[in-house]
């Protein structure tokens, strides 16, 4: 009894070691390419990132130099 109950744990920590783990890897590869996305800078059309873009009205712009150079 006790060697098939060890059989059923050795099963199941395998499955989890394997199985179990690949299923977060996907989710968080997925997260990161929709953190990475790049948009045109309105003033001078460089690609930024679009967390680290400078949102100014709806519109992204790379830098705060663009940006001042679309208020002047």
């Amino acid at each position: 009894m006790f060697k098939f109950l060890l059989f059923i744990g050795f099963i199941t920590t395998v499955y989890y070691v394997f199985f179990a783990k690949k299923k977060s890897i996907t989710s968080s590869k997925n997260n990161d390419s929709m953190e990475e996305a790049m948009i045109p800078c309105a003033m001078c059309g460089t690609y930024v990132q679009a967390k680290e873009a400078i949102i100014s009205n709806g519109k992204y712009y790379c830098s705060s130099e663009c940006l001042k150079k679309k208020e002047g």
